[in-house]
């Protein structure tokens, strides 16, 4: 059993002092695999490495937390940059240097088969937002034959596509589980009920949607249930690859539990319960410490 994690990897500039940075290992899929080898799940990264520096960076950060670099690729285009703002309770938002750079550029050569032990599959973010072939989604409707598609949206302001709604709706038809944020909702139905959206998007393809909504924690739709899990109270640092991590924890619940590998037609409300409370502790402590920097298992055993 492994998760297979498809996107892009780039580099944080992320803010020291008022005028000085840091370059830290980012990318929400990136981050994604390295929470869930840090949670002890088996899982294999998909990533065009830039040509430069930051490309080393990115490739040693992720093999030295035991992500599986097998599938990745060797890209002749620079790394992609985001350059990180916090505001005055941590909340993160990005200004991306992406024009050109490594990561939207699939081919369908770059994306083989998948092996019978990937029981998942992860992507989303901007490596679907700003593809610039069809390469990736077809590869994902491929791999859901085998394995359980999840994808994150994870929409970043003026970085929309221009179909946004209609990417999203192929993007429903792919996955057997959506996670979205309410900020994800917000940019795509302004004024909308983000749960009305959520229920919406459940009557179509996706066994399972979850929102994540900040302070007021996380929920669930799936079948004809829905199910709410608190946000867990800690001391916020900032809330960079909270959602990265929130993916991970969902999944390697759901891997721990036997769920991943089909459609997940027949899931159970303990199950998604179950995944819900450790997404959102996991989410909560990448909250209490400074950059991209998801808690090991020990670590979420511990609280």
């Amino acid at each position: 059993m492994s998760v297979a994690v498809v996107g892009e990897a780039l580099v944080d500039l992320v803010p020291v002092s008022e005028t000085t940075y840091v370059a830290r290992p980012g990318g929400g899929p990136a981050n994604t695999a390295v929470a869930l080898a840090r949670l002890d799940t088996p899982v294999a990264m998909l990533a065009r490495f830039g040509a430069d520096a930051f490309g080393r960076l990115l490739r040693d950060h992720l093999s030295r937390n035991g992500v599986d670099l097998t599938y990745a690729v060797d890209a002749s285009e620079p790394t992609s940059i985001a350059v990180v703002s916090r505001d005055l309770v941590g909340g993160a938002s990005y200004r991306f240097l992406i024009d050109g750079t490594a990561d939207w550029h699939w081919t369908e050569p770059e994306l083989p088969a998948l092996p019978r032990e990937v029981t998942a599959v992860h992507s989303g973010s901007l490596a679907l937002a700003l593809a610039t072939s069809p390469a990736l989604e077809s590869w994902l409707y491929a791999a859901r034959a085998t394995a359980t598609v999840c994808i994150d949206p994870n929409l970043r302001p003026g970085r929309l596509p221009r179909d946004a709604r209609d990417a999203v709706q192929r993007w429903l038809r792919i996955a057997d589980i959506v996670k979205a944020s309410i900020e994800d909702i917000a940019l795509l139905f302004p004024g909308e009920d983000p749960w009305d959206v959520a229920r919406r998007w459940r009557r179509e393809d996706p066994a399972i949607v979850v929102v994540t909504a900040g302070t007021d924690g996380a929920r669930a739709f799936f079948g004809a249930d829905e199910l709410h899990q608190p946000a867990l109270s800690v001391p916020v640092v900032d809330t960079i690859a909270a959602g990265d991590a929130f993916n991970a924890g969902l999944l390697h619940a759901l891997a721990e539990r036997g769920c991943l590998g089909g459609r997940l037609a027949q899931l159970e409300k303990a199950d998604v319960a179950a995944a819900l409370a450790t997404a959102v502790k996991v989410a909560a402590l990448t909250c209490t410490r400074a950059g991209a920097d998801p808690p090991s298992a020990e670590e979420v055993s511990r609280h």
